[in-house]
């Protein structure tokens, strides 16, 4: 049991540390040689995502959970403590279409979905793939869900005061700061009351020892690395559902790079044929369709039994280096910034590798 909380608390640590690497550095924001400013940003960043994944292992929940409390992140970072989407001059997100009630709404679209697939939900996969055993109960105890609860709301409160250097003066309006606050309580009861918990995920107040399996239980198992309420069928039915990890790798690259850039200026550029006349809508229609049809997908073939731990590594690693490669051409201010990350995104790529290599 001290190994086990031991291993629980490392991973923990490795989540926290995980998630703004992914979600900032590796697409070029900021750039390498800005490194230091993720110290800044661990605290929100890595303690949000801990302490989603522990109230969804605590409540039975999966992966629609993570996505909903995913995006309740983004409207903390982005609408309470950066205030990005009401401001009129922060980044020059205002120029990127027209700003509909008052919100930055390209902006909007592309960082709340940005922040539930690449701040939450894909750290929390790495490291359930890496330590495996303990992909399906919480990293801490109650202790440590408080300290995580507690220095999420720190890591806020400190955004929210370096904020007023890169955008003085802005103050949300009222109205739109209590419309962020009942969309987060609005999404954080649907994930941990109303999603449907998956059948055989233990909720904190269920977990217990296992009862030994009968050997008529025994003769047809269900893989033990298929997705979480993963719907046993006959091999032959899901590997014509379920594509390999080498097609799921491609197609993952394709809808991160697709859905980035739909909605993000390529360089800072305000792409003025969109912006004219209207036109932005269909950009950012198309970026809607694209992630819908990517969920619909990934729902279908994940209620086979024929997914398994290397086609969420696949997803994961395509859609991590589909957007790291967005970051090399849209972010980099300079060939220095350009060139480092495309040297980090062989790093990543190469760990990876090694994680595949730990996962059968």
């Amino acid at each position: 049991m001290v190994t086990s909380r031991a291993r629980g608390r490392w991973a923990a640590l490795l989540l926290a540390g995980l998630t703004p690497v992914v979600a900032e550095l590796t697409l070029g924001n900021p750039p390498l040689r800005q490194a230091w400013l993720l110290l800044l940003w661990a605290p929100i960043y890595g303690a949000g995502t801990v302490l989603i994944r522990e109230l969804v292992r605590r409540t039975g929940r999966g992966w629609p959970a993570v996505l909903l409390l995913g995006a309740v992140y983004g409207i903390v970072e982005e609408g309470l403590a950066l205030q990005a989407l009401t401001s009129p001059t922060i980044y020059g997100v205002a120029d990127w279409a027209p700003r509909i009630l008052g919100l930055n709404s390209a902006y909007t679209e592309l960082n709340i979905p940005y922040h539930a697939v690449f701040s939450v939900a894909l750290p929390i996969l790495l490291v359930d793939l890496l330590f495996s055993d303990l992909r399906h109960r919480p990293y801490l105890g109650r202790t440590g869900l408080v300290v995580a609860g507690v220095v999420f709301v720190l890591g806020a409160l400190l955004l929210r005061w370096t904020t007023a250097f890169i955008d003085p003066g802005h103050q949300a309006p009222p109205a739109a700061l209590a419309a962020f606050v009942l969309a987060i309580a609005a999404l954080a009861v649907l994930a941990l009351r109303f999603v449907p918990r998956h059948p055989g995920l233990p909720t904190a107040a269920s977990r217990t020892v296992p009862a030994p399996q009968s050997a008529a239980s025994r003769t047809v198992p269900t893989p033990p690395s298929a997705a979480p309420g993963a719907v046993p069928v006959p091999s032959v039915v899901a590997s014509r559902v379920v594509p390999t990890p080498p097609v799921v790798a491609c197609l993952a690259g394709v809808v991160a790079f697709g859905y980035l850039a739909l909605l993000f200026p390529f360089g800072g550029a305000r792409h003025p044929a969109f912006t004219q006349g209207g036109w932005v809508v269909v950009p950012m229609v198309a970026a809607a369709l694209l992630a819908v049809a990517a969920g619909m997908l990934l729902r279908r073939w994940t209620a086979h039994g024929g997914w398994h731990d290397r086609h969420s590594l696949a997803l994961a690693g395509g859609a991590l280096v589909a957007h790291t490669v967005f970051g090399v051409i849209a972010n980099g201010e300079n060939t220095t910034d350009r060139v480092s990350l495309a040297a980090l995104g062989l790093v990543m790529i190469g760990l990876l590798a090694l994680l595949g290599r730990r996962t059968r």
